[in-house]
C-alpha cells in the first residue's frame, strides 16, 4: 500500500462528511444564524466574548487536537494499520465530528453552559453533580498526562522549552494589542505570525537544557518542569481568554496549519510504501512493556481516542468555546470541521510509523516513544521536498509541545469551572453557604485544586500508565454526551439515531475497556490509577441510570 493514496483516500472522505453529513447535521438540529449567541448576551470582557471565526476555530483546534491525535493512532498501530484507518476515518465522520458539532450546539443554545449544567437542565441536579464528578476525574487525568509529555520533550528537545516560553510571551503581547489596543487582526496575524515562526530558530540557539545548565539528571529535569507547567496552567487558568487563552490558540494554530501542510505535501511527495502488517491479530502485546495481552475489542478505540472521537472535545466546546462563537453558522466549521482536520493529523501519525517493519515499530517506539517517533516520521518524509532533517524534526516536536500546552491551560480552566459548578446550588433553589463551598467557587482556589491533583498523579505515574485510562475515560465521556444530545433532541421530537447509535457503540467499548483497566491496575496494585479507573466507572453508571431513568419522561423548557 502507497502512504500517498491511504493520506489523499481518507482527506477525500473527510470532505465527503463535511459536505454532505454535516449538511444534514445542520438541518436535523437548526442552525439559526439569525439567532443571537451567548457570546453577545452576556458578554463580560472575561469567558463571553464574541470573536471572529477564524480566531474561535484556532483555539478550538488547538485545544481539543494537542497530541491526542498523535499519540493515540501511533500506539493503535501494534494492531497493525487496516484498523486504525478504517476506525479514524469511520469514526471521525459519523462520530467525532457528529459529537463536537452536537455538544457545541447544544451548548450554545444553553447560554453557554457546560454539558453538567445542561444535564441537570434535561435530567436533575443528582445527574448533573454525578456527570460533574467525572468531567473533574477524568480532566485531572488530562492535565497529568499532558504534563508528563511535554515535560519529557522539553527534556530531550532543549529548544521546544525555548521557544514555548517566547511564544507565551508573544500572545501575551498580542493579546493586548487586538483587543485593548485594537490592532487588525490581519495585521498583527503578520507580525506575530511571522515572529512565531521565528521563534523556531531561537530555541535553536538558545536551548534551554536544564541537564546541562544545572547539573540535573533527566529525571529531576522532568520533574521540574512539571512544577513549572503546573504554576503556568494554573495563571493561565485564572486569567481572562483575551489576554492569554485566544490569542496563543490563534497563534499556535498557525504552527499546526503549517505543519498538517508540511507533513500532507511530505507524504504525497516521498509516497513511502507501507511495511507494518496490515493485521496483527485480535490480541496482541500492549506498548507498555509489561508482557500484558490487549485485545482490539475495546482497546483499540479507546487508544486511537482522540483520532476518532473525544470526550474532552465537548468539555471545550461547552467549557470556552460556545462563548466566543459569535454566530451559529460558525458551529459547522468549527463544530465539525476542526474534527475531521483532526482525523487528517490522526492519518498522518500512522502513516509516521506505518512505513516501519513491524521490528522497527517497537524498537522506535520503546526508545523514543509516540510523539518523537512521530517527529521523526515526518521529519524523514520531508527531507524529500528538501528540508533538512533536524529542522525538520525540531518544527514537529515544537507543533506537538505546542498543541499539548494549548490542552493543558484548557484542561485546567474547564477543570476549573467544573469545580465551581459543582459548588453551585440547585436550579430555583438556594444553596446553604459553607466553608468549602465558599472556597472553592473563587477560581483561584478551584484551580489549586486542580493542578495540585494533577501534579500528584503527574509524579506518581507515567504517560504509558495513564494514557489507556485517560482514553477510556475520554470516550466514555463521549458517550454520556451523545445520551445527553439524544434525550435533547427526543424532547424537540427530532430524530435522535445520529447520536443514540455512536452513544450504544461508544458505552459498550469504553465501560469495556475501563473493566479491563481496573482490573489489570488492581493486578499491578497501581493505586493512584486503579482509585481513577474505579471512581469513572461507578460515576459513569450512575449518569448513564440517572439519563436512563428520564428518558422517556417529558421535561420542561427545552430547547426551541
Amino acid at each position: 500500500m502507497n502512504s500517498a493514496i491511504l493520506l489523499v483516500g481518507a482527506t477525500i472522505m473527510f470532505l465527503l462528511g463535511y459536505r454532505f453529513y454535516a449538511r444534514y447535521l445542520t438541518q436535523l438540529f437548526g442552525i439559526d444564524p439569525k439567532k443571537p449567541t451567548p457570546a453577545h448576551l452576556m458578554q463580560d470582557g472575561v469567558d463571553y466574548v464574541p470573536t471572529k471565526m477564524p480566531v474561535v476555530f484556532g483555539h478550538h483546534f488547538a485545544s481539543i487536537a494537542g497530541a491526542g491525535p498523535i499519540i493515540g493512532p501511533v500506539l493503535g498501530a501494534y494492531f497493525g494499520w487496516v484498523p486504525v484507518i478504517l476506525w479514524i476515518v469511520i469514526g471521525s465522520v459519523f462520530v467525532g465530528a457528529v459529537h463536537d458539532f452536537s455538544a457545541l450546539f447544544t451548548s450554545v443554545r444553553n447560554k453557554g453552559r457546560s454539558i453538567g449544567h445542561i444535564i441537570e437542565r434535561y435530567i436533575g441536579y443528582a445527574g448533573r453533580q454525578l456527570f460533574l464528578l467525572f468531567c473533574f476525574a477524568a480532566l485531572v487525568l488530562v492535565v497529568a498526562v499532558f504534563a508528563i509529555l511535554v515535560a519529557k520533550t522539553f527534556v530531550s528537545v532543549p529548544a521546544v522549552a525555548t521557544s514555548s516560553i517566547f511564544f507565551v510571551i508573544l500572545a501575551l503581547i498580542f493579546g493586548f494589542l487586538t483587543y485593548r489596543m485594537k490592532m487588525p487582526l490581519l495585521l498583527g496575524s503578520l507580525i506575530f505570525v511571522t515572529l512565531l515562526f521565528g521563534g523556531i530558530y531561537l530555541g535553536v540557539r538558545m536551548p534551554m537544557d536544564l541537564t546541562a545548565l544545572f547539573g540535573m539528571s533527566a529525571a529531576a529535569a522532568r520533574h521540574t518542569w512539571i512544577m513549572v507547567l503546573m504554576a503556568y496552567v494554573f495563571a493561565a487558568s485564572v486569567a481572562p481568554v483575551w489576554r492569554l487563552l485566544q490569542p496563543r490558540d490563534y497563534l499556535n494554530a498557525y504552527l499546526l496549519y503549517g505543519m498538517v501542510l508540511l507533513g500532507f505535501v511530505s507524504i504525497v511527495v516521498a509516497a513511502p510504501a507501507v511495511k507494518i502488517p496490515a493485521f496483527n491479530g485480535f490480541v496482541v502485546e500492549g506498548p507498555d512493556g509489561a508482557g500484558i495481552k490487549w485485545g482490539l475489542f475495546p482497546i483499540l478505540f479507546v487508544t486511537v481516542a482522540c483520532g476518532a472521537c473525544s470526550g474532552f472535545h465537548a468539555l471545550v466546546a461547552s467549557g470556552t468555546t460556545a462563548k466566543q462563537i459569535s454566530s451559529e453558522k460558525d458551529i459547522k466549521p468549527i463544530g465539525y470541521g476542526a474534527m475531521l482536520v483532526e482525523g487528517v493529523v490522526a492519518v498522518m501519525a500512522l502513516i509516521s510509523v506505518a512505513v516501519l517493519t513491524k521490528n522497527e515499530f517497537v524498537s522506535l517506539i520503546s526508545a523514543k516513544g509516540p510523539v518523537d517517533a512521530f517527529a521523526s516520521g515526518i521529519a524523514g518524509f520531508s527531507t524529500a521536498i528538501g528540508l533538512p532533517f533536524k529542522i525538520g524534526e525540531t518544527f514537529v516536536a515544537l507543533t506537538i509541545s505546542a498543541f499539548m500546552l494549548t490542552t493543558l491551560d484548557t484542561a485546567t480552566r474547564l477543570g476549573r469551572f467544573t469545580v465551581q459548578e459543582l459548588c453551585l446550588a440547585p436550579r430555583n433553589a438556594r444553596r446553604k453557604k459553607n466553608t468549602v463551598t465558599i472556597l472553592l467557587k473563587n477560581r483561584w482556589n478551584a484551580t489549586g485544586l486542580v493542578t495540585v491533583l494533577a501534579g500528584y498523579l503527574a509524579f506518581s505515574g507515567d504517560a504509558g500508565k495513564i494514557w489507556p485510562v485517560f482514553g477510556a475515560s475520554n470516550q466514555l465521556l463521549a458517550a454520556l454526551t451523545f445520551l445527553l444530545v439524544s434525550v435533547v433532541l427526543a424532547r424537540r421530537n427530532k430524530k435522535i439515531a445520529a447520536v443514540f447509535i455512536p452513544f450504544i457503540f461508544m458505552t459498550a467499548v469504553s465501560s469495556w475497556a475501563l473493566w479491563q483497566l481496573f482490573t489489570k491496575n488492581l493486578q499491578r496494585r497501581n493505586m493512584p490509577l486503579l482509585a481513577a479507573t474505579f471512581f469513572l466507572l461507578a460515576m459513569a453508571i450512575l449518569v448513564i441510570i440517572q439519563i436512563g431513568a428520564v428518558f422517556h419522561k417529558k421535561r420542561p423548557r427545552t430547547i426551541k
